[in-house]
């Protein structure tokens, strides 16, 4: 018996971004529980064989490969039929999920079958002595933080995690069993017939994928301005990303923006270039692991989330900054 199933997500031949992200949180909730924790990866035998053993390597009871040729492609019906059987075998307390699209299709479907109700796009996880495991939620855009715990006695308690919530750099690596499991699945029962894959327009960056991003916001003033930020961000390799506003007056691309509208970021370093720091723009940066925020206003509310806070006026704060990293990089090629 299994507390925690981490159901992992596949996208092509490889994994879903947000799949180590859930098992961190798999593993961080087994641990508050003192209970064990496995992942599982669905598709066609063969295809997954390769993923299953890379799995293996991390510190799991178990890493299930559930196998069938009925699940070489997605369809909601098939992974709640094979899900639906896998838990009835594994018998978890708690079965954790990426917040994917993907899982938006079917989860619900699946904590249905099972009598329960998805908590979806977690974004913390704890455990207490009196309620033990706790979900925190955010409402209204990021302005609330609401609390959720499994009512009842027995059941499944089924939850998504938000994108950047945690770390996948935090998954503990050790050594597992690889276990297979065919569930009993039946063409006549699979409702949808799968199409080709969607794809989506072509992107210039995949911020959510960025290691460093450097966001400009509505302090930069002038469009003609953002040469200083994106100068900023040729100096240390980063990608540009801005606040709303930006991308509303047309400045840079949609795709560029970060927040509850548009992409959810997760960098090692995150600079915060003339950005007050609304709570929709933060609710997509706070996965970031260091954030400096560059403000003429020593009052605005990034600096309540800042690693390090620069108060200044942008338009010297930062050439100066650009010009000592250019200078660094010189002396380091040139040593």
């Amino acid at each position: 018996m299994s507390g925690v199933l981490v159901v992992m997500e596949t996208k092509g031949a490889g994994w879903h971004r947000m799949s180590f992200e859930a098992l961190a949180a798999g593993q961080t909730l087994a641990a508050g529980l003192g209970v064990e924790c496995s992942a599982a990866v669905l598709g066609e035998g063969a295809a997954i064989a390769g993923l299953v053993t890379e799995l293996a390597t991390k510190k799991l009871a178990a890493a299930w490969a559930v196998g069938d040729t009925l699940l070489e492609q997605y369809t909601a019906d098939g992974w709640v039929a094979a899900l639906e059987q896998l838990i009835a075998e594994v018998k978890p307390k708690h079965v954790v999920f990426p917040h994917t699209y993907q899982v938006r299709d079917y989860a619900p479907a699946l904590a249905t079958r099972l009598g329960e109700v998805l908590i979806g796009d977690v974004t913390a996880i704890r455990v207490d002595a009196q309620s033990g495991s706790v979900f925190v939620r955010q409402w209204m855009q990021g302005k609330l933080n609401a609390e959720y715990r499994h009512g009842g006695a027995g059941g499944v308690c089924v939850a998504s995690v938000q994108a950047g919530s945690f770390r996948a750099d935090a998954v503990e690596e050790g050594e597992c069993e690889v276990k297979a499991f065919a569930p009993k699945l039946e063409a006549g029962k699979i409702r949808t017939k799968p199409g080709e894959a969607f794809r989506e327009a072509a992107q210039t960056v995949d911020l959510s994928s960025s290691a460093m991003i450097v966001s400009v916001g509505r302090g930069i003033g002038e469009q003609e301005n953002l040469k200083l930020v994106e100068d900023l961000a040729a100096a240390l390799g980063a990608d540009v990303a801005a606040s709303r506003p930006i991308c509303d007056a047309g400045w840079l691309p949609m795709e560029r923006q970060v927040g509850s509208s548009g992409q959810t970021v997760a960098p090692k370093l995150y600079v915060a270039v003339g950005i007050s720091g609304a709570i929709q723009h933060l609710v997509g940066m706070k996965g970031a692991k260091t954030v400096i925020a560059i403000n003429k206003d020593a009052d605005a509310p990034i600096f309540e989330v800042a690693d390090i806070g620069v108060v200044g006026d942008l338009f010297e704060v930062v050439p100066a900054l650009t010009g000592a990293i250019q200078a660094a990089r010189r002396d380091a090629n040139q040593g």
